[in-house]
């Protein structure tokens, strides 16, 4: 797949000059930071050096004073609290977060409990079904985390059994607020909190927060829970800036000195293992010791996120919180496994349908000159087709929409390509449909299988009126050009303290231009090109390099031609030896 590249703007180079002398560091890391917002030495120093007291008063969010207030008289009249979430990791992630420092701050275990919905039998957010447990087993207040903020109906029905609602969600509200006793959303038109992208475990993190302030509670106490946070924000995939910088920075550092042994269990089985104080790899069933490597934001998105979904995907997503808070050895260790096993099985049916749905497209003449791609298999489980939609946009790179049938409906999963509003394409054919919600990138929608062919044709006359022709050509953000030599141990240790990287802060992607493989490169792994490279003008500097899934450039690299390349630089550790590597993410031949 061919890719544009993108060169980022520095807008002022005396910014960039002044803050270079302030800080006495290079030009080049000098532009990365402003490139990312940092202006002036005060915003360098609370960039590198991420403080919890820089966090924002929690009460500063809308209706927290109303929130607090209604667990106060909850628990002074030992009502009973249900602590309700969504079934993914953010979802589930917050409810083990709230779950667990109430009832051990409070010691009132008797009085809590928590609700998590089955995907299939009740769908996203709260449920009427959810509402009548809750009056069944006689809560009179129910927490919501990651969810809510929509769910105006659920809430009169809640309001209509006496049950209160406190919904603490992150998502853009409708028209208006539901009538719950606090809605803790910084994205409400009326609410001035400053941050305005936490995650749903952030927006529960607030929450604790302020009844930790409001009960004198010492502020280290919080930070056991933000292991927590960090996966939320890993996996929901929200900017890492601001206050969750700060929360990223430090959930990392609980979960590399003093992680909770339910996130150790699944990182066991991602192969992100224990070693003993020796050095030597640690028994599978003990938790002791230190990681053989730092658990980076990018493991928490792809090996301890995913394990945690397949539970609410594949099976129940009460199990992933029962997880999480478990603080017993054995039953830590069983349920890791459990999630695990469920994982494999969710890789299995991706992996398949996968498969499939390419297949599908290749011999589909209407798919095949199409801008988009609407797939239908009612053998597909429901729990998989958002990944599916998220497989075919990496290979066709157009928007995307793969369905199955479930409990009488055909359900899907949208997924969009860079700079093309989905929603807005969703929303085009809203009377075809029985129920639809998401954002620009993403999106899910059901509807009556009669309307399946109509919809497909009237979304793809969207995207074709729409669609530019850039649109279809994905592109490589591109941070700075600069020459191998530039790349020096004192440079690659500047460059990891702009770590925690992800939205918002993405690992830096550089340009080096005519370069020549120096007679090693080869292929490894199935596809790969492994290489030493070095450049023209500076024959000595020359590094190793892997490119990923790029084999067939061999053939040209081989016989000496001049290439660029746009790569982040790593650090590759081979039997104990640590060397810089370049991470090559695409190459140009430049004859």
């Amino acid at each position: 797949m061919e890719f544009r590249w993108v060169r980022k703007k520095i807008e002022n180079q005396n910014t960039v000059k002044q803050l270079a002398e302030e800080l006495s560091v290079d030009r080049n890391i000098a532009k990365l930071l402003v490139q990312r917002g940092v202006n002036t030495f005060d915003e360098a120093k609370k960039f590198f050096r991420p403080e919890m007291k820089n966090l924002h008063d929690p009460f500063l969010m809308k209706d927290m004073d109303k929130a607090i207030e209604r667990i106060e008289k909850a628990l002074q009249d030992k009502e009973k609290i249900l602590i309700y979430g969504d079934y993914d990791v953010d979802g589930t992630t917050a409810v083990a977060l709230v779950y667990s420092f109430f009832i051990e701050i409070t010691e009132k275990k008797e009085l809590f409990d928590f609700y998590i919905p089955d995907r299939y039998n009740e769908g996203y957010g709260i449920s009427v079904q959810g509402i009548d447990y809750a009056a069944e087993k006689q809560f009179s207040l129910i927490i919501a985390l990651d969810c809510g903020i929509k769910a105006n109906e659920k809430i009169e029905y809640a309001n209509s059994k006496n049950i209160d609602f406190i919904i603490c969600d992150h998502h853009l509200p409708g028209d208006s607020i539901p009538n719950a006793v606090a809605v803790l959303d910084s994205k409400r038109q009326d609410c001035t909190y400053p941050d305005k992208e936490l995650s749903g475990c952030g927006v529960g993190f607030k929450l604790i927060q302020a009844y930790a302030l409001k009960h004198n509670i010492d502020p280290l106490v919080l930070e056991k829970y933000l292991d927590l946070v960090v996966v939320s924000i890993a996996s929901d995939i929200v900017p890492i800036t601001g206050e969750n910088r700060i929360l990223a920075h430090y959930g990392l550092k609980r979960i590399n000195n003093e992680p909770r042994p339910a996130i150790e269990a699944i990182l066991k089985y991602s192969n992100v293992r224990r070693k003993t104080e020796e050095g030597q790899k640690a028994n599978d069933d003990d938790l002791s010791g230190i990681f053989s490597k730092d658990v980076t934001i990018n493991d928490l998105v792809f090996l301890v996120g995913p394990r945690i979904n397949a539970a609410g995907r594949i099976s129940e997503g009460r199990f992933a919180v029962e997880l999480l808070i478990e603080k017993h050895h054995e039953k830590i260790i069983d349920l890791a496994e459990v999630i695990n096993v469920t994982n494999n099985e969710r890789k299995q049916l991706d992996s398949l349908a996968t498969e499939e749905a390419l297949k599908f497209i290749e011999t589909d003449t209407f798919l095949k000159n199409s801008k988009s791609s609407v797939l239908l298999n009612e053998n597909w489980h429901k729990g998989i087709v958002g990944i599916v939609a998220s497989r075919l946009t990496e290979t066709y790179y157009r928007p995307t929409v793969v369905c199955t049938k479930s409990n009488g409906l055909i359900t899907g999963s949208a997924r969009s390509v860079k700079d093309f509003d989905i929603y807005a394409a969703i929303e085009y054919c809203s009377d075809l449909l029985v129920a639809f919600g998401g954002h620009k990138f993403a999106a899910g929608l059901s509807l009556k299988p009669e309307n399946f062919e109509a919809f497909k044709n009237r979304f793809e006359k969207f995207v074709s009126e729409n669609l530019t022709e850039d649109m279809l050509t994905p592109e490589i953000e591109v941070d700075l050009e600069i020459n191998l030599k530039e790349i020096t141990p004192k440079f690659y240790r500047l460059l990891k303290q702009f770590a925690p990287f992800g939205p918002g802060n993405m690992s830096p992607v550089f340009i080096t231009k005519h370069v020549y493989d120096e007679g090693f490169a080869r292929i490894v792994g199935l596809n790969h090109l492994k290489m030493s490279v070095s450049e023209e003008s500076s024959p000595l500097a020359h590094l190793d390099a892997i490119a990923f899934k790029k084999s067939e450039y061999l053939p040209l690299i081989s016989k000496g031609l001049p290439f660029q390349i746009c790569y982040h630089i790593e650090e590759n550790v081979w039997r104990g030896n640590v060397s810089l590597q370049l991470n090559i993410k695409d190459i140009k031949i430049e004859c």
